[in-house]
């Protein structure tokens, strides 16, 4: 079954929470919105499950106009960042809720609830009532029930927000191994890219509304379509540095002087606004040709077991993501590298008009 958005607006109370959205859900995919707070993530899943009705457009499923159909006419599950479970019923009765509103047969009932639950890894809490379990074991038995009904269109609205990091991790390889053997649409929104890498599948990067790119994960995340998606795509986001390219040499803000080099030979010469994600600057040069650069240290991040080095000259900041805990005065001096090859251009209005050659084959 497939799931088209056509020319879809959400307007409420004169604001507009979604602009002309067009996008096309394939049977069997795993999709994952990718976007900050208030981008629309939530507002365009409840236009998917008929939770809200559009302002204007159609939503299509499997080519039929269900744009007038409530949720309760659609075979649509959905699950939430909070742990949304019956606290007076069991594990298995939780789970079973809808197959019972359904009028499903016991039988059947009984072999579906145990068979999500063997594939949540919880078949020996169906006893057991919501507030017995543990955070991560209450959002399993909450993707149990949204996955017991055999939907067509399953809609994770950030279910791990609340889950601490190893679960999160866990549930991720869970979610794709289940989806692998399923036929519906799974929709998953996130606000971390990292997450949208992890899960794989297709990424929709949205902002304010609008969808900036839709397409294979790796593939947007390494071709993205101009500066706003790379942003989108990249945590920390990715550097963004204007210069000059002019005769052999590229020089950032006129400072920092390096030779164009094959890549970025098909560049013609002018300003730009160049990208260099945080990860791809080191400490120490990774090769002869990499670009070294003088920067002061403003604050070192420590976060579990990598390091932000946010640092700056007279001229632009930058971020540094670096793995391993790095300790640093602030104030002081450091020496930092690149691989040119590995620069993005964008133009003025922000296209993106140069791709690494290395990433150009993924």
């Amino acid at each position: 079954m497939s799931l088209n958005l056509e020319n879809i607006d959400r307007v409420v109370g004169g604001e507009t929470h979604i602009a002309d959205m067009n996008l096309t859900l394939e049977p069997g995919s795993f999709n994952v919105l990718l976007g900050r707070t208030l981008s629309g993530k939530t507002t365009l899943m409840r236009l998917m499950a008929g939770l809200d009705t559009p302002t204007r457009g159609r939503v299509l499923m499997n080519g039929q106009d269900v744009t007038g159909r409530s949720v309760r006419h659609r075979n649509v599950s959905m699950v939430y960042q909070q742990f949304i479970n019956y606290p007076s019923l069991t594990v298995y009765d939780n789970i079973a809720s809808p197959l019972k509103l359904a009028k499903v047969g016991r039988a059947e009932i009984d072999r579906r609830v145990r068979g999500i639950a063997e594939m949540l890894h919880i078949e020996h809490l169906l006893d057991r009532q919501p507030l017995e379990l543990s955070g991560g074991q209450q959002q399993r038995t909450a993707m149990g029930r949204a996955l017991v009904k055999d939907a067509d269109v399953v809609l994770f609205d950030e279910p791990l927000v609340n889950l601490d990091y190893k679960l999160r991790e866990e549930f991720r390889e869970e979610l794709r191994a289940v989806f692998s053997e399923r036929n519906c649409i799974a929709v998953y929104a996130t606000t971390e890219p990292a997450e949208a890498l992890a899960l794989g599948g297709n990424t929709a990067i949205l902002h304010q509304g609008r969808l900036l790119q839709y397409g294979p994960t790796a593939d947007v995340y390494h071709r993205p379509i101009d500066i706003r998606a790379a942003e989108m795509f990249s945590e920390p986001p990715i550097n963004i540095v204007k210069g000059t390219l002019s005769g052999s040499e590229i020089s950032f803000d006129n400072t920092l002087h390096f030779p164009v080099g094959n890549d970025l030979s098909t560049l013609e010469p002018g300003e730009y606004r160049f990208g260099i994600r945080a990860s791809h600057i080191s400490l120490t040069p990774r090769a002869k040709s990499d670009i070294e650069i003088h920067m002061i240290v403003d604050l070192a991040e420590i976060s579990g077991s990598e390091t932000f080095l946010h640092v700056h000259n007279e001229h632009f900041y930058m971020t540094v993501h670096l793995e391993g805990v790095h300790e640093f005065r602030v104030d002081s001096p450091v020496k930092l590298y690149f691989p040119a090859h590995k620069v993005y251009a964008f133009d003025h209005e922000g296209a993106v008009v140069h791709i690494p050659t290395h990433l150009r084959g993924i």
